[in-house]
């Protein structure tokens, strides 16, 4: 009898977890089309174009005090944009970099970030999500992920200009539990103006390059 119990609770956890999952065809019934995901790509695929281009910034950071640094940002030829934020000293020289690329994923209806440090060795962990929400982008990133010291941060872009936003980000070093509201706060200008990169691959080669056609003459060194 005991031998029975342990093969007769398999059973029945078996069979809750088959009726509680949905049938095969609703699942994929549930799953957007092609269409849909063009569509939505296409209605938030501008959510950062704002950003595009070549910014400077001042502002201040509640650990670090005041601030001030570069920030440019440019669209792939895919719709994703890639950025790079710099905090620089008083006679230019680079305190902090880090590069951020920039993807819609049109099925979770999000945006979705990944950054990397400019010192390199933390590789592609420090993930975020973010979607606009009425006249703001608002995302959530972890930065530090290999480090031992990891936080997430809050971020909101409001008062979003032509010529100039605003940067704001609340801070949390205990994954959410609690949060240093308004850790650090930008103030951007623009001083260049938005531009995108096109493929870094072609499908033609230039004459120069191409190899000349074989005429089968055997010719003099």
């Amino acid at each position: 009898m005991r031998r029975l119990i342990p093969s007769l609770y398999a059973a029945v956890l078996a069979a809750t977890l088959l009726a509680a999952a949905p049938p095969l065809a609703a699942q994929t019934r549930d799953r957007p089309t092609a269409e849909q995901l063009r569509a939505s790509f296409q209605a938030h695929k501008g959510d950062f174009d704002y950003l595009l281009g070549d910014w400077t910034f001042t502002g201040e950071n509640r650990q670090y005090g005041k601030l001030r640094g570069y920030w440019s940002a440019t669209r792939l030829d895919g719709g994703q944009i890639l950025d790079e934020y710099r905090v620089v000293g008083d006679k230019g020289e680079t305190y902090y970099v880090t590069s951020t690329v920039r993807a819609y994923n049109a099925a979770l209806d999000r945006w979705e970030l990944i950054g990397m440090d400019g010192d390199g060795g933390g590789g592609l962990q420090d993930f975020g999500t973010g979607q606009r929400v009425g006249g703001e982008v608002r995302i959530e990133q972890k930065f530090g992920v290999a480090t031992s010291h990891p936080s997430r941060w809050r971020i909101r872009y409001s008062d979003i200009r032509p010529d100039r936003f605003t940067w704001t980000a609340d801070r949390s070093l205990d994954d959410g539990k609690s949060w240093t509201r308004d850790f650090q706060k930008l103030q951007a200008r623009r001083i260049g103006p938005a531009r995108a990169l096109g493929p870094l691959t072609t499908a033609k080669e230039s004459a120069a390059a191409a190899p000349e056609p074989d005429s089968g003459k055997t010719r003099s060194p």
